[in-house]
């Protein structure tokens, strides 16, 4: 896969934090030689995270976020300052812009600082003007990774030299290398039908294509109504990996000897929260009259009339439990900070977030208590194949 076509998801993350007029735009602007963000001396001139997914050598793609002021004022202020705090869940590297001209370093700025610190986040400080301040540094700061420029005049070698050195070492985590060998067949189960975006195959899909070629396997794709023909014609099959939707029909036909699990299930596994998920399954079976699910989506699409977030599941959830539950639904980068009032968190594959966000996600619902579990594992649980489509992972 090349750096331009790396999903976002895949992508290291840095954000561009600090007060209004502090010259996060100008740095960001500078340090990707392009206008991503609009430039004022007017504060308050970025109102929302702006994101451009690029190739920022030697690093590698990135994604490179510029964010409002955390002193915006106001009742729109407070939103923007929300988004900016939120926006900390999806960072690898966090860059915080303080302004020199200012001398003391603000309330808002500490409590930031503070924040990063506690989420163990990878950060460097950069002191913006400098060359127009009396004085460099600010005393209440004894952080050694503080960088001094001036964005309108430096150039910002120092500053890539300092995101190369905090780049974090990330161990890439395994989608299904250990689970097969070269020359295994694996058969991938795609629907085409209303729900499938025209004209390409969605990311995990993909995501486990790859690996199989890049691992030396033979992979065979088809429909699940060509699924029994294909297993007939390849009496070799070691492996059939199916889209969720498909799995009461798939397994039907998949002969037990052969090993069965989900594109879904992988993900989760490959995020690291298999075992969590696998405590909200549990919870599927406590659900009660009442009870409020919350259906999130990591990415946003249209929604098709047989939608499986807002359509299927529900219905699913309501058969399998045979109580009436309350559905609630989010999407995108709406994921509620306060899930108290939810007896459970039905999430997707979150193949179009990062990592980071996805376990931030995951995070939230431990902390407060709140079962999660992704559509794949439900989907086989509410088919009664969930230990089925684990067995090759234990």
């Amino acid at each position: 896969m090349s750096l331009n076509n790396t999903p976002s998801g895949a992508r290291t993350h840095i954000g561009f934090f600090g007060i209004r007029n502090a010259g996060k735009s100008s740095i960001v602007n500078k340090l990707t030689n392009q206008e991503i963000s609009l430039v004022s001396a007017h504060k308050g001139t970025t109102t929302d995270p702006v994101k451009k997914s690029m190739e920022l050598l030697p690093i590698g793609p990135v994604v490179i976020i510029d964010t409002a002021g955390f002193d915006d004022e106001g009742e729109l202020g407070e939103l923007r300052k929300h988004r900016t705090y939120r926006i900390l869940d999806e960072m690898d590297i966090v860059v915080l812009v303080l302004d020199a001209r200012e001398q003391v370093i603000s309330e808002e700025e500490i409590d930031f600082l503070k924040d990063v610190k506690s989420r163990k986040l990878p950060y460097i400080i950069i002191e913006n003007h400098t060359d127009e301040a009396e004085a460099h540094g600010f005393k209440e700061l004894s952080d050694e990774n503080i960088i001094f420029v001036d964005a309108t005049k430096d150039d910002m070698s120092k500053v890539k030299e300092a995101l190369i050195s905090l780049k974090p070492e990330k161990k890439e985590p395994v989608l299904l290398a250990d689970l097969v060998k070269p020359k295994d067949t694996v058969v991938l189960v795609i629907p085409i039908d209303e729900s499938a975006p025209k004209g390409r195959i969605i990311l995990p899909q993909q995501m486990v294509l790859r690996d199989l070629l890049d691992n030396h396997c033979k992979a065979i794709c088809c429909q699940p109504q060509e699924l029994a023909e294909t297993l007939k014609e390849n009496s070799n099959v070691s492996l059939v990996i199916t889209d969720s939707q498909a799995f009461k029909k798939v397994a039907e036909i998949v002969p037990n000897e052969i090993e069965l699990t989900s594109f879904s299930i992988l993900m989760a596994r490959y995020r690291g929260s298999l075992g969590t998920q696998l405590e909200g399954v549990a919870a599927i079976k406590s659900l009660k009259a009442g009870d409020k699910v919350l259906i999130s989506e990591a990415c946003t699409h249209h929604r098709q009339c047989n939608d499986i977030g807002t359509v299927k599941i529900p219905g699913w959830v309501k058969n399998y439990t045979g109580q009436d539950i309350i559905f609630e639904f989010s999407s995108g980068n709406e994921f509620p900070e306060d899930l108290s009032a939810y007896a459970l968190v039905i999430h997707c594959g979150g193949c179009m977030i990062n990592e980071a966000e996805m376990k931030s996600r995951v995070k939230h619902c431990k902390e407060q208590g709140v079962p999660i579990v992704n559509y794949g594992m439900a989907i086989a649980e509410f088919n009664g194949i969930l230990d089925r489509s684990l067995r090759i992972l234990q």
